[in-house]
């Protein structure tokens, strides 16, 4: 039996500074975007990926992959978007058994109102820090390990059934990645990754309810 092929320092390095990097850019994003627009993270990569689509709509089974959720879990998502006037589904022309997602005029004006600010966030924490030739090394690190997945299927082996299964899969893989120390504080452990996804949708959620909150508390000290 082999020893595990274990990272060494500087790879121990880059690959537990890029998670916590992401984790904690996602969730600062994340909650500047609720507070300032009442909007999480998955509501706004559905309005925008909406509004770049021919017509503001799209089938919800696209927008599932195109999203990497499950459709089931897209639906429960659009469900409560519909309820704030947000989105709206509608029969598709094409296939009655089909069904398509469209953006709503409100959901149109919410997301116009909702980008500058967006945008300027994206800046404060991520672009705005790093130089040209920084961000071109980005792209291009980002570029090899996006090629290196390859597209996601779609169907009943779709995204979401791919993402479990590479989360179960890193049992092994994980742990041959990193060293023994990482793999015992479980940063890197199955589990652990799961409620990371976990964890940033309740911070999501979270950020939703405080920001509704806010503007509650400041609609009552204005009247």
């Amino acid at each position: 039996m082999t020893d595990p092929n274990w990272l060494d320092d500087d790879q121990q390095r880059a690959w537990l500074g890029y998670r916590r990097m992401r984790l904690l850019l996602d969730a600062r994003i994340a909650r500047e975007l609720s507070v300032d627009s009442g909007l999480s993270m998955p509501d706004y990569d559905v309005l925008s990926t909406l509004s770049e689509s021919p017509g503001h709509r799209r089938r919800i089974s696209e927008l599932a992959d195109r999203m990497l959720w499950s459709k089931s879990r897209l639906s429960h998502h659009l469900t409560r978007m519909e309820q704030r006037d947000l989105v709206g589904r509608e029969e598709c022309a094409d296939d009655g058994r089909a069904a398509v997602v469209a953006l709503t005029d409100a959901g149109l004006r919410t997301l116009a109102a909702a980008a500058p600010g967006h945008v300027d966030t994206v800046r404060e924490y991520f672009i705005d820090l790093l130089t040209p030739a920084q961000l071109a090394v980005f792209v291009e690190i980002a570029t090899t390990v996006v090629e290196n997945l390859g597209e996601p299927p779609t169907g009943r082996d779709g995204p979401a059934a791919v993402a479990s299964a590479a989360v179960r899969s890193s049992a092994g893989t994980s742990a041959a990645a990193t060293s023994p120390a990482a793999t015992s504080s479980g940063a890197t452990d199955p589990a652990a990754m799961n409620q990371e996804a976990t964890n940033q949708e309740a911070t999501d959620q979270e950020a939703t309810t405080s920001a509704a909150s806010m503007r509650a508390r400041r609609g009552r000290a204005r009247s």
